[in-house]
């Protein structure tokens, strides 16, 4: 790297202003950095002072807005094209002396990534660490020692290297055939009968890849452990949480402290047990853990307002800092909810009992007060430890029959007294969302019913009733409430919930996208997300509604856990927490913390030394977040499709959700299943990757497959084991002749800018080649195929 550019010293004494640097100046000064500086790092350097930093702002809006520089997490600057300071790397090579390097590895938060860069790993300064293996996964820091060259220092190891494999193994001449869980996994392996080690056909089992000769096409492998049986009532949610390594057993550590925790007692709690505070949950939920009440609020100054009480368990009381409850409640981050099981992050004794919230029963809580005007604006809060008595525990269902006229014997008699009022106060609170414009993005969420067999006997999608909204507007402002406390205590550190902005890539892309489609969005300014909901309610009630939305839910930055503040762009708010979910997730538990050690509530805060890995820990709990998001999907993939391996060769609607250069994505609309139509088996023509207006185009004949769009396909195959369909279009896409001649039409030109083009020819034997190699494994009974379509080309 170059030197940096010559800073010019000024006395401290001196009041002449420094010159204003210039773009190249600043450019220099942020190209010779060993990683992203902010707009505080460049004003310091330049000893800029007051309206000088604001014409710096502009300055540094100018070189992002021309492509000079990246502005990145934490919205720091950085060299177009450079990696963030906080990346999670891959080992994809270790050298004859132990040297290791890495590959970036893209993700939602931070999109497609340059590999074309060389990251050398810093030693571990633990000796005693093991040494890096090909495959290992790590949260590192990266510092730049060249143009696309870094130096990275191991934050905490994500996912060592797989050395393993889990597969289903079946019976066959000689031993068995193990075909891996991970439809990603294109190898099967011949385990012999000598290297079975006890398993037997139709177990779960890992496997150690071995050398040598290819049997059956797959390669040779031997039996380390059995995961159980393919045909347990709890397969499917046992195969993602061993894929993913999720933590499923407590130590006995553990479940010791746990036992020993006492019953609460009032002592200086605030007693809140005259309060009839109920929880309203799903009658699927496995934990309690918020109470909510309202009442008008009678203070004259308030004319019209609500005093709300949200009362959350107090998990703070019974897990102290660094104990073994602690250190296992942090490694795992959070609780994964499976549609058979849930893996808890605390024991039964806490997730199910102490930190439960169940009726009539005494409860110790963290509760905060809150006063909103008629307009649902929070005007101020308290936040207090208390020990509360649920009066009731109603489902959504209930509550929302209730305020309708169908009352039961749980809710008439809190009818009036409780139930009422809480839906008054939340229509003022959702006209303060309304006038903030938050992000509506409607995303249907689906519930999969299984019996004790593990059997799916349906799938349902789940009501969006105002008893959700009313449960959801009263968290959201008391986690706005816990951030505003927070930060009015100049709290040492703060685990904030940020959702950023979308990135300008991101933006340029959208925009692209929808002026593709009939709609402009004006290039430039503040993005706020009223404009989004803006162009929703543009088509609303239309074929492109669905379409929309997809396309800007893609456009949107990844919501994760950190000490920095930079809002919640989806909900439009400057300031926001996680205080309402400690049984299941850490972020929680540190913000009760804060809150404690910040308003002298107790003697168990937070402490000084977990305050400085802030930054860290929201890394981590971050990262096991977005592991539990895809371990519960991909259980729900293989429950819908062993639930529609019955109906191998049937039609259903459905609609695009994905666009990609080798097929479409298609969501089913009853079961929200997903699978793939390969564009190999589109019927008559060459079809185009259109990447701005995410459509597949024929060459010849215009037809037109766009995300967003409704189809009707026949289902191919289902394979229960990776969880994975394949679909065939029956009927569905639009001749769209305009975007036949943008991309090339029957011309043969080659495509214009943003567009992809595969031969068909190509794309077909690539196809067949994929289906040669899985005829040669022994074919699972699990995966079934329509007759009619079989083997046969369209």
């Amino acid at each position: 790297m170059a030197k940096p550019p010559k800073i010019v010293k000024r006395s401290a004494k001196s009041k002449a202003p420094a010159p204003l640097p210039s773009k190249q100046e600043i450019l220099d000064f942020i190209n010779n950095s060993e990683k992203p500086v902010g707009k505080r790092e460049l004003a310091r350097a330049f000893h800029l002072r007051g309206d000088q930093r604001t014409e710096l702002r502009g300055l540094l809006k100018e070189l992002a807005s021309e492509g000079s520089i990246d502005k990145g997490h934490r919205r720091k600057m950085a060299p177009k094209g450079a990696l963030p300071d906080v990346l999670v790397i891959e080992v994809h090579e270790v050298d004859p002396d132990g040297d290791a390097f890495a590959k970036p590895v893209s993700t939602k938060q931070h999109g497609d990534l340059d590999e074309n860069v060389r990251i050398f790993m810093k030693p571990h300064s633990n000796r005693n660490a093991p040494a890096p293996k090909i495959g290992d996964r790590a949260l590192a820091r990266l510092k730049r020692i060249g143009d696309k060259s870094y130096e990275a220092e191991i934050i905490r190891t994500l996912h060592p290297a797989k050395e393993k494999v889990l597969g289903l193994l079946e019976a066959t001449k000689g031993g068995c055939i193990l075909h891996p869980t991970d439809r990603r996994s294109k190898l099967d392996y011949f385990i012999a009968e000598n290297d079975l080690n006890g398993a037997k056909a139709g177990q779960l089992a890992l496997v150690q890849p071995m050398g040598g000769q290819r049997v059956y096409g797959a390669q040779q492998g031997k039996i380390t452990e059995v995961i159980g049986s393919f045909t347990d009532a709890k397969a499917f949610s046992l195969i993602s949480i061993h894929a993913h390594g999720i933590p499923m057993e407590f130590s006995d550590e553990v479940l010791k402290e746990a036992d020993a925790l006492p019953e609460p007692t009032l002592g200086k709690r605030t007693d809140l047990r005259d309060i009839p505070l109920v929880t309203i949950d799903g009658d699927d939920a496995r934990d309690f853990d918020d109470a909510v009440f309202a009442e008008p609020d009678t203070n004259p100054d308030n004319p019209g307002g609500w005093h709300l009480l949200v009362a959350i368990a107090d998990v703070s009381n019974y897990i102290k800092t660094d104990g073994p409850l602690d250190k296992s409640a942090q490694d795992r981050g959070n609780s994964v909810y499976f549609p058979d099981r849930v893996v808890p992050m605390l024991p039964e004794q806490l997730s199910n009992g102490l930190c439960s919230l169940r009726p009539h029963e005494d409860r110790a809580c963290m509760a905060v007060h809150m006063y909103i005007d008629r307009h649902g604006k929070l005007i101020r809060h308290k936040f207090i430890r208390g020990l509360m008595r649920s009066a009731a525990r109603l489902t959504y269902e209930q509550a929302q029959d209730a305020i309708e006229g169908r009352l039961d014997e749980t809710t008439e008699p809190i009818m009036e007294t409780v139930i009422k009022p809480l839906y008054a106060a939340y229509q003022a609170l959702d006209e303060a969302r309304q006038s903030r414009g938050t992000l509506e993005l409607e995303i249907p969420e689906r519930r999969i019913f299984v019996n004790d067999a593990g059997e799916v006997t349906k799938i349902l999608p789940r009501d969006r009733l105002d008893s959700h909204k009313l449960i959801e507007e009263f968290m959201i402002t008391a986690n706005v409430a816990a951030a505003e406390a927070l930060e009015a205590k100049n709290a040492r550190a703060i685990m904030y919930r940020v959702h950023d902005e979308p990135s300008l890539e991101k933006m340029e892309a959208l925009r692209e996208s929808l002026e593709g489609m009939g709609h402009n969005m004006t290039k430039g300014g503040v993005i706020t997300p009223r404009q989004f909901t803006g162009i929703l309610k543009k088509v609303e009630g239309t074929e492109q509604a669905q379409m929309m939305s997809d396309i800007i839910l893609r456009s949107q930055a990844q919501a994760v856990y950190a000490p920095e503040n930079l809002g919640h762009f989806g909900l439009a708010l400057r300031r926001y927490c996680h205080f309402t979910s400690p049984i299941r997730r850490y972020a929680d538990l540190l913000v009760h913390r804060a809150l404690i050690k910040a308003y002298k509530l107790g003697d168990d805060g937070l402490e000084a030394e977990q305050a400085d890995e802030f930054e860290d820990l929201g890394e981590h709990i971050s990262q096991t977040e977005r592991r539990a998001s895809v371990a519960e999907r991909e259980c729900k993939d293989r429950y819908v499709t062993a639930y529609l391996s019955e109906h191998v060769g049937a039609e259903f609607k459905g609609r695009v959700n994905g666009v990609t250069r080798f097929g479409l994505f298609i969501t089913l609309d009853e079961t929200g299943a997903d699978g793939l139509i390969p564009i190999a088996t589109l019927p008559n023509d060459y079809f185009i990757h259109d990447e701005v207006h995410h459509a597949l185009v024929g060459r010849q004949t215009g037809m037109t497959y766009r995300l967003g769009e409704p189809v009707t396909i026949s289902l191919r195959e289902a394979d229960a084991i990776t969880g994975s369909m394949t679909f065939a279009i029956v009927d569905g896409g639009k001749v769209d002749k305009k975007l036949q001649r943008s991309v090339g039409g029957k011309s043969g030109s080659s495509g214009r800018g943003g567009k992809k083009r595969f031969s068909r020819n190509k794309d077909q034997s690539s196809f067949k080649k994929d289906r040669s190699e899985r005829s040669e494994k022994a074919k699972s009974p699990f995966a079934k195929k329509s007759k009619k379509t079989r083997g046969k080309r369209r």
